[in-house]
Parts: structure tokens; sequence; C-alpha cells
């Protein structure tokens, strides 16, 4: 899966040949004529090619495809349309050393080294304020889009991404302890703090198991319930980019709380600072020692993550003073505006966003679908937050028309917090990027 890309895009993953291996026997093992002939008629076959930089290997073509992720399987499907191959080019550590996958993506698409970029929504904002992305707006496949897509990545009125899947993030809870001491769960901060409160008198050392990534979605829910809410978001958002409206009062009350939580004992911050998400407070999850903790719509499905637990799991919103509030963060594909086979790379993405590809995508892995025309069904414990995205309660970690990026400086910040820095200090951090952003 594509889901939880900020852990997998930096994780070692290796280059893979079986592609190419596969094509050179086929054409080696080819019946009848001359094998010369065949060799020469089958490299013509595939000299049209798209390049894909991203963060995931090609699996075998000729492997059945229950063993394929469902981006391969769209990816076949459109290399058999336009008679084209998709070539992935992977990032691995190891051939970039101390680069991040954000790093090295922003590196190929300044020197037009791919066609074909699979981004995170920093480098989604960054690349589109350079004006290096295609308008996608033009594409067939863009017309169904929801407007949550179309909101989080437009930049200066272009839509320069598309993503095969809304990623939401919730709480994930365990049901059976809530109910065990007659709690609630939890809709807005002051309920959640209370929750934590019975569970620590009850021997819980750690309600909520944290890692260094995702406490920003505390932060987030907070900040946005009323400017993603409300009637006013384009005129809000240009008063943040303006500077007429501080961006430190938005974030204050999510760190406050952070900090609440922390000081409580609710948040092992020292844990929460070295923990990777998943690995680190998965286990005592699993376990039914912590009730609590954060991730993204995939988890809920994956049998590596939750999707194999041994109680009723449930995933609902974070708390807010609306109640619960999923947060959205957007990845996507983006094609270069001075890519080399610009047509075929937008003719390769229209396929795989058209609906008929992104329903066979969403039904393989249980996703949210960027189409509105795309619903399918999810498991129980998802249904909560699925209802609320379906409602249109929902805030978005990443939103490309903010001038300061949003999800990768909150989260960097929130480390600041659970290494020890005031509220204070980090609301100096957020004067000072909203101060470079007008600068």
């Amino acid at each position: 899966m594509l889901s939880n890309f900020r852990k997998k895009l930096n994780r070692l993953t290796a280059i893979s040949l079986t592609g190419i291996m596969v094509i050179t026997m086929a054409a080696c093992t080819k019946q009848g004529g001359d094998l010369d002939e065949n060799l020469v008629s089958d490299r013509k076959s595939v000299v049209k090619t798209v390049n894909l930089f991203g963060p995931m290997e090609k699996t075998d073509p000729n492997a059945d495809n229950k063993a394929r992720t469902a981006f391969d399987i769209t990816v076949s499907e459109a290399e058999k349309k336009l008679g084209l191959t998709v070539e992935y080019r992977t990032y691995t550590a190891e051939n970039y050393k101390e680069k991040t996958y954000d790093e090295v993506a922003l590196d190929r698409a300044r020197n037009n080294m791919d066609d074909l970029y699979l981004l995170n929504p920093d480098t989604i904002q960054i690349l589109g304020n350079e004006e290096r992305l295609a308008d996608l707006s033009v594409l067939d496949s863009a017309k169904n889009l929801r407007d949550v897509v179309k909101t989080a990545n437009t930049v200066n009125g272009k839509l320069v991404a598309i993503p095969q899947e809304i990623v939401v993030y919730g709480l994930f809870v365990n049901k059976d302890m809530f109910d065990k001491y007659d709690l609630d769960l939890p809709g807005t901060p002051e309920e959640l703090m209370e929750c934590c409160r019975v569970f620590k008198e009850n021997g819980i050392e750690t309600p909520i198991g944290a890692n260094r990534w995702w406490l920003e979605n505390f932060v987030l829910a907070q900040a946005y319930a009323d400017l993603y809410s409300g009637e006013h978001m384009d005129e809000e958002i240009q008063a943040i980019n303006s500077g007429e409206k501080k961006l430190r009062d938005y974030m204050r009350p999510g760190f406050e709380y952070l900090k609440k939580l922390i000081d409580a004992g609710y948040i092992d911050a020292d844990k929460a600072y070295t923990y990777e998400a998943i690995e680190g407070e998965g286990p005592d999850f699993r376990a039914q020692k912590t009730p609590i903790v954060m991730a993204y719509w995939g988890a809920a499905n994956a049998e590596t993550a939750y999707g194999k637990v041994d109680f009723n799991l449930q995933v609902i919103g974070f708390p807010s003073h609306r109640g619960q509030m999923p947060v959205i963060s957007m990845t996507g594909y983006g094609v270069l505006a001075e890519a080399k086979k610009l047509k075929d790379t937008k003719d390769v993405l229209d396929i795989i966003l058209s609906d008929e590809q992104l329903r066979t995508y969403s039904e393989t892995n249980k996703v949210i679908s960027p189409s509105k025309n795309v619903e399918v069904d999810c498991i129980d414990a998802l249904k909560p937050l699925k209802e609320k995205v379906n409602e249109g309660v929902y805030v978005l970690g990443s939103n490309a028309s903010m001038k300061v990026e949003q999800w990768g400086n909150i989260c960097n910040i929130v480390r600041e917090l659970l290494k020890g820095s005031s509220v204070e200090e980090c609301m100096k951090k957020f004067d000072k990027l909203q101060e470079d952003s007008l600068g």
C-alpha cells in the first residue's frame, strides 16, 4: 500500500530489476522466426517509456495479480492501453546516503530527471510554487475529484497533484478498555483528558501511545476545526498568508493541550520522541497495555499494523471543540511541466486516476477514493471515521494554498515540544515561519 508515506519513504528499499529481466527472458524464449529479429521487435515495443520516481519497486508483471500491489495493477492497465512501459526509478537510502526521499525528489524534479513523481505534501507545495508541476485540471479524471483533493493540492490556481487515495488519520481506540471503565469515546479535548485520568488511576501507565510523527494531528484538529467548517475558508487562509492573522493563534491551543497531556503523564514524551510510527507504540496497543494510539486509515486494514487485534477496535476523529475531527494529509502524483514525455505521462495518469481504475485500487486496498463517484465498503472499525469524512467534517493536514507548509513544519515543532521546549518557544518558531513566508 501507499498509505503510510512518511514512514515508507525513508525506509530502505531495493531497486527491482524484475521487470527488465522478464522482458529479456520473454524475448529470448519466443517461438518461431529468427531470434535476432524477435529481439529487435521486442526492443522496439518497449522503447516508449514513462519514467516514474517513487518509493516503491515494480513487481514481476507476469505474477498473479493477487501478489501485486493495487498501484501496479492500475499501471499495468495504462501500459496495455497506451502501448508503453512505465519504468520505476526507486529511491533507496543506500544510494542517497543521508538524503531523505523528499530531498531526492526535489533534486530530481529540479533537474528534469523523471516524468512522473509520487510526492509528499510539502514537496507538492514547493514544486508547485516553483511552477515545475503541470496543471492536472485538464485531465478527464480531474472532473470527478472530490473537493477536498482540489483544495489540498491547488497551488496558484493550478491543480498540481492528485492521489489514488485520501489518507485519513484518526485515533485508534480499544473499545473494550473504554467499556471496562464505563467510558464513552471522547469527542472534545476535555473528554479525552477525563478518559486518560480514569485510565491512569486504574493502573494504565501511559493512556496514549505516541510516536514522533503523528502527534501533530492533535494540533491540527484543534487549530483548524473552525476554518474548515466555516463559510470563509478562502478568506481566512488569505489572511494567514498575508500576515493579517497570526499562525501562532491557531497553533497555541493544540500545543497547550499536548503540554497538559505530557505533564499529566498521559503521553510519554521521551518514548514518543524516539518511537517510529506503529513500530514504537504498536506492541503495547496490540497487547492491550495502552488504550489509545493514532494512525492512518490503512493501518486498520493491514495485519502488520492494527488489522488483526484481539479486541473491539474503533477509529474516531481527534478531539476538538466541534467533536471528533478526522485529519486528512494529501499526497499525490505530479507531472513535471517540462517532462520529456509530457503527453504520454498525462495519458498514463489519466488512466490510473479514471473511475474504473480508482475503483480497482480502492476495492483492493479498502480506502477512500479521491473520486466522488467511487465508494467502497470499509471495515466496521473505520465506519465512524468514514461517516465524518463523507459529511465534510475534517481538517486538512496539508493545504498547498497556505504559504507556510503545515504537515512537516508542525511535526518538527511538536518534536521540539517533546524535547522540552516551552509552548511559547514553539510559538516563536511559528512566528519565524510566517515572517519568512512574507519575506
